[in-house]
């Protein structure tokens, strides 16, 4: 019965589309149910093609190779999604339950002296995931090969939001601005003056996050303006810079807000909304700086990464010292 859905994405799937028919007929699969499944798939193969034709013109040629590229991404992390739907639907009673222990368990691994070294461990491993990708990034712009992802990602995003975006982008937007975040640091300190245990250390942390993220991401600028493989106007430079300031200091204020949130939190439930909200801001903010074409997606996909190393190292900081001194929180 689920494997009938599968005949919906077969025809964005290379090979797989081919031998759907073969496989169909092999399980006695009846016409009926097959004409339902397939055709419906192969007019959404059709139309994401023609649709992409048309935003595209003469240029399709120009762009064939990388938009292949990028929809093999996108369809993989669709087919992820579907079959993450379809264990989700057939274990639903099991995963609630493995789902409400797993966050009893974070709950205790933010808590628990003993513990403590597995948060350092996880933040190691994501803190090493973004330097790969900003390893990444940096031999990508010095090779100048953002250009067909910074065309081909501002056409989809004028393709999907029109002008009647307009006030909901700026209300974006907004969530990304000096004003905001300022607040957002205000929060953090309070937070800590009330909740942390280890005030000073916390309130290092916070102003190394802060003040040094503004250090860090200046000294990032010049470097990059400076190996940069096209040489730019100053208004240019001004305008549009590698990695974005602004996207930088978001992600690295939101995510340090975060974290001490869920670590001195003890209801179950900030550690699973708490991070999701914050990256549904962000991604909210980087749509709205593109929309409003204030900056290249290569500067703000940049400026999230660099952040991420930014923030990951602070924080493993932090734990280090949580860890050297015995703090049990």
């Amino acid at each position: 019965m689920h494997g009938n859905k599968l005949l919906i994405i077969a025809y964005f799937l290379p090979v797989i589309r081919h031998i759907t028919g073969y496989f169909s007929g092999i399980t006695r699969l009846p016409f009926r149910t097959y004409a339902l499944y397939a055709y419906s798939g192969s007019f959404l193969w059709v139309t994401t093609f023609i649709t992409l034709g048309k935003l595209l013109g003469p240029q399709w040629e120009q762009f064939h190779n990388s938009i292949k590229k990028y929809f093999i991404i996108g369809m993989i992390v669709a087919v992820s999604l579907f079959v993450a739907i379809y264990i989700y639907k057939k274990f639903k009673v099991t995963i609630k339950k493995i789902a409400i222990n797993c966050l009893k368990w974070i709950v205790n691994v933010f808590h628990t002296r003993k513990r403590a070294g597995l948060v350092f461990i996880f933040t190691a491993l994501v803190t090493l995931g973004f330097i790969l990708l900003m390893i990444g990034m940096t031999q990508d712009f010095i090779a100048n090969e953002f250009g067909d992802f910074n065309k081909i990602t501002s056409l989809l995003i004028t393709a999907l939001f029109n002008k009647d975006w307009n006030v909901p982008m700026r209300i974006f937007f907004m969530l990304g601005s000096r004003q905001v975040l300022v607040a957002l640091i205000s929060f953090t300190l309070v937070w800590i003056l009330w909740k942390g245990r280890d005030k000073k250390i916390e309130l290092l942390s916070l102003v190394a996050v802060a003040g040094g993220g503004e250090l860090y991401e200046e000294s990032l600028r010049r470097i990059f303006h400076h190996f940069s493989p096209i040489r730019k106007s100053l208004i240019e430079q001004l305008s549009y810079t590698f990695p974005s300031e602004q996207s930088l200091m978001a992600f690295v204020i939101y995510g340090f807000a975060v974290f001490m949130l869920v670590r001195h939190s003890k209801r179950l439930w900030t550690p699973t909304l708490a991070p999701i909200a914050a990256i549904l801001i962000l991604l909210l903010i980087a749509i709205s700086r593109l929309y409003l074409s204030i900056q290249y997606p290569s500067d703000i996909a940049a400026g999230y990464v660099f952040g991420g190393v930014w923030l990951g190292l602070n924080v493993l900081l932090l734990e280090t010292f949580r860890l050297m001194k015995g703090i049990s929180l």
